[in-house]
């Protein structure tokens, strides 16, 4: 065993650098993570894309989390995304019947990624919108971002977000492909990149 002396500052190597994951696709994802809406509900509506990294390459490892209020516009407090039995620590599942508002969805071994929900409801002044949280290799912190679904020309144009994004506010807009399915991909850097979010 070598031992090298650390008791000067010359003698002292650098720790190499490294960058988060992919660690996500351990305990992180449960099943069912992507039906948000109960089971059967009549105003599914499905929204779906991929993650790309800054060269255009489907990331196969990405986790989207997304969160929303419900068509009336109320933030749902009903426990029930992640349920677990209190006696074995085991993954129950959704219950099925009440809208959380909440899910967590790993991309596929394509970077592909899809969720069934309900199309929020307006709160306050701006569109309605999904919140977006991407976890992903190479990012140090996770990233922000939201998902307007296209229907109501009048509230985009007037949220306050996208009016300040300006020209990049289609990278916040879902591309409607009918019969209630919306595409919605995330960039996470170059050409297109997709409008991310600072909380402070």
């Amino acid at each position: 065993m070598t031992k090298i002396d650390t008791s000067s500052p010359e003698n002292v190597l650098p720790t190499p650098s490294h960058t988060v994951g992919p660690f996500y696709g351990y305990a992180l994802p449960f099943r069912g993570g992507e039906d948000i809406a109960p089971l059967g509900h009549p105003d599914t509506v499905t929204v779906h894309g991929y993650v790309f990294d800054g060269e255009g390459t489907p990331l196969p490892d990405a986790l989207v989390e997304l969160w929303s209020a419900d068509p009336d516009g109320n933030v749902s407090t009903t426990d029930g995304s992640i349920r677990r039995d209190p006696a074995t620590g085991d993954y129950l599942g959704r219950n099925g019947v009440e809208f959380t508002g909440w899910g967590r969805i790993q991309t596929d071994t394509n970077g592909h990624w899809y969720a069934r929900t309900l199309r929020p409801g307006v709160r306050g002044g701006g569109a309605p919108y999904i919140s977006v949280c991407v976890f992903a290799r190479g990012l140090l912190m996770h990233l922000f971002t939201r998902i307007y679904l296209p229907g109501d020309d009048a509230a985009l144009a007037a949220d306050p977000l996208l009016t300040r994004v300006g020209e990049r506010r289609d990278t916040l807009i879902a591309a409607d492909e009918g019969r209630g399915t919306y595409r919605f991909d995330i960039r996470l850097q170059g050409e297109g990149e997709t409008v991310f979010l600072e909380f402070r």
